[in-house]
C-alpha cells in the first residue's frame, strides 16, 4: 500500500506528496494513455507529482485517497547515451569529497545506469538520480554556468541546457542537445529516462 498526501491547487490541479513520485508518474501516465484520466500535465518533482488541468479535482482525488499503485519496474526504453568530455574545474573537489581519484569517479559516473527523476529549472534541465554520493553545492553560485557543463549537487546530476547561474561542481561537458523547439518532444531527457554518461 503506498501512501498519498493529497493538495489542492487553484481550481484545476492536485498536488501529490508521494514516497515514490517516478513510480506514481509511471502509474497516472498509464492511466491517461488508456483514457482513464482526464489531465493536460503530469509533472513529477522531488517528493512531489503535479496533476494539472483536472476537470474535477475533488473527484480525482477522491479517486486517488486508496489508490494503490504497482511499484513494479516499469519495461525501459533503451538508455540514452550523453558523451561526456570529463575536464570540469570541480572534478578534483569532487574526488576529494568522496575519496576516490578523478579517474574512478568517472568511472563511476560512466559505469552507472542514472535515472531522470524531474525536470525543472530550466527548459530540459533533468535532475538524474542514482550516484552513491551527496556532493554540496558550492557557498556562492557562479553568475554563468557554460551551456553542457555536466555538474553534481546534493544526489543529484545534471547537464545545463543554456547557459545560466549555478551552484553545483562542474565535472565536465558534453554537446548533446538537451533542448529543441524543433523537436518533439523537445527535451531530450524525460522522466523516467536511463541515461548513461560515455566518456568522450
Amino acid at each position: 500500500m503506498t501512501s498519498v498526501q493529497l493538495r489542492p491547487v487553484g481550481a484545476d490541479a492536485l498536488l501529490l506528496e508521494v514516497d515514490t513520485p517516478l513510480d506514481w508518474f509511471a502509474a497516472l501516465d498509464a492511466e491517461r494513455e488508456a483514457g482513464r484520466l482526464s489531465v493536460v500535465d503530469i509533472v513529477p518533482g522531488a517528493r512531489t507529482v503535479l496533476l494539472d488541468g483536472v476537470p474535477d479535482p475533488a473527484a480525482l482525488a477522491a479517486r486517488l485517497r486508496d489508490w494503490e499503485i504497482d511499484s513494479a519496474p516499469v519495461p525501459q526504453e533503451p538508455p540514452i547515451v550523453v558523451d561526456v568530455h570529463f575536464d570540469g574545474v570541480d572534478l578534483p573537489f569532487v574526488a576529494a569529497h568522496t575519496g576516490l581519484t578523478p579517474d574512478a569517479v568517472v568511472d563511476v559516473l560512466t559505469g552507472t545506469d542514472l535515472t531522470v527523476a524531474f525536470c525543472g529549472f530550466a527548459p530540459g534541465f533533468a535532475y538524474l538520480s542514482g550516484l552513491p554520493w551527496n556532493v554540496p553545492r558550492l557557498q556562492t553560485p557562479r553568475t554563468r554556468v557554460p551551456a553542457g557543463s555536466v555538474a553534481l549537487a546534493a544526489e543529484f546530476t545534471g547537464v545545463y541546457p543554456t547557459p545560466s547561474p549555478g551552484g553545483w561542481r562542474i565535472v565536465g561537458h558534453s554537446s548533446a542537445e538537451l533542448f529543441s523547439v524543433d523537436r518533439e518532444p523537445p527535451a531530450l531527457l524525460g522522466p523516467g529516462r536511463t541515461v548513461r554518461f560515455r566518456a568522450a
